[in-house]
């Protein structure tokens, strides 16, 4: 069964976007914005409207609208979503997002060397089996002659 639609809305100040989908995350995946939305009051769902309707007779699809004004969408959004980040906001962010990068980097080194000591281990497998069949074939031999010896 098919979950019901629900509509979602947000602004930028210039544009109003409107989808009409199953989920708060899909809206947001819909409208490709980087972050939550719904978390800071910058979005919501809407009930009625002529945006409303249009979403609804397109689901999935984004409905973008002229903004009322920049002021109107402004003052609908919530202080903090207003205010740009703070230098140490920034300053956090990028030094999040480097920390992140070193990780990835040190995680790809680590597969590569176990990859690495994973071709070693093979190549000393073989080499170890290609010495016990050469010592298995000398005892063989030795047994051999030592008995040929014995007779």
């Amino acid at each position: 069964m098919a979950r019901k639609l629900k509509v979602f809305a947000w602004s930028d100040g210039l544009h109003d976007y409107t989808v009409a989908t199953t989920s708060r995350a899909r809206a947001l995946e819909a409208w490709d914005v980087g972050r939550d939305l719904f978390k800071d009051g910058a979005a919501r769902e809407v009930g009625e409207g002529a945006a409303h309707d249009a979403a609804l007779a397109a689901p999935d699809t984004v409905i973008t609208t002229a903004a009322s004004g920049l002021g109107a969408a402004l003052k609908a959004l919530p202080a903090k979503a207003r205010r740009k980040p703070s230098k140490a906001e920034v300053a956090r962010a990028e030094a999040l997002a480097a920390l992140r990068a070193q990780l990835e980097a040190l995680e790809d080194e680590a597969e590569a060397s176990e990859m690495a000591f994973a071709e070693r281990r093979g190549a000393l497998e073989a080499e170890e089996a290609a010495a016990i069949e050469g010592f298995a074939k000398r005892r063989a031999r030795l047994e051999q002659a030592i008995r040929a010896a014995g007779e």
